[in-house]
């Protein structure tokens, strides 16, 4: 669980998790100043704090790596905002479990039945913007995905082993940066339809932010299609040992 300032909706999302599939909780709080961290301590969480607001890629930096030395097989990134539903992980979990992916996503787009993210409260300027990103993400990528930009997500150990998510940024870019990696080292991704839940205290960036959001995905974009086109290649999309063959 990434996490900042995320006292007021951390216990229903943790009360909500499917425990009986889950070995450890881990919370990694990014300098909140409520009360997230006395909370994720009194519910029992392992919980690891910095000293200051690093980012949310930061976090997750700090999320994978505890996870990765904790000896966990599967990593599932939940965020304690309760905007994604907790009940249903074992759905994004299913597939990496029957060795079908290495990596899953949960869309808010792919068509819930019933449910839309724009009638679930996603406002439609994101709406739009997201099309658009996932659009040109396709291209780039070579995949055929509903969503790039969700924030709930579960990974195989394997695919962050062979990553180089450190070099990732900080902030929200990580996200799509590590979506860099996982193609470049032929990863099977996978997306399972999630509904989503817009409400005050659940985390969403303001206009100003998620429009420098889609401008660094472009300028990411625009490195990526160096890279693979040999102009400029960089370390950071390279793999760690090799590219990965799936077992099987």
């Amino acid at each position: 669980m990434p996490a900042y300032n995320a006292a007021r909706t951390l216990q229903r999302t943790f009360d909500e998790l499917p425990h009986a599939q889950i070995d450890k909780v881990i919370l990694v709080d990014d300098g909140s100043h409520d009360e997230t961290v006395e909370l994720a301590r009194r519910l029992g969480l392992t919980v690891f704090v910095h000293v200051r607001n690093f980012g949310y890629g930061a976090n997750q930096k700090t999320c994978y790596t505890e996870a990765l030395r904790s000896g966990a097989t599967i990593v599932a990134m939940v965020h304690p905002d309760y905007q994604y539903d907790p009940r249903i992980l074992p759905d994004l979990l299913r597939p990496i479990e029957c060795g079908e992916a290495d990596v899953v996503f949960g869309s808010r787009l792919r068509g819930v039945p019933g449910q839309s993210a724009l009638r679930q409260g996603m406002p439609w300027w994101k709406y739009v913007s997201n099309r658009a990103l996932t659009w040109l993400e396709n291209r780039v990528f070579g995949l055929h995905l509903s969503e790039f930009h969700t924030g709930y997500r579960v990974y195989a150990r394997r695919a962050l082993e062979h990553v180089n998510f450190q070099s990732n940024a900080d902030g929200f870019i990580f996200d799509q940066e590590i979506v860099a990696q996982f193609v470049e080292c032929d990863l099977r991704i996978s997306e399972v339809s999630v509904p989503v839940r817009y409400f005050p205290e659940a985390s969403s960036a303001s206009f100003r932010a998620s429009t420098g959001y889609g401008a660094g995905i472009l300028l990411l974009l625009f490195r990526y299609i160096l890279h693979r086109s040999g102009l400029a290649p960089s370390r950071q999309f390279s793999c760690h040992a090799g590219r990965y063959v799936p077992a099987g």
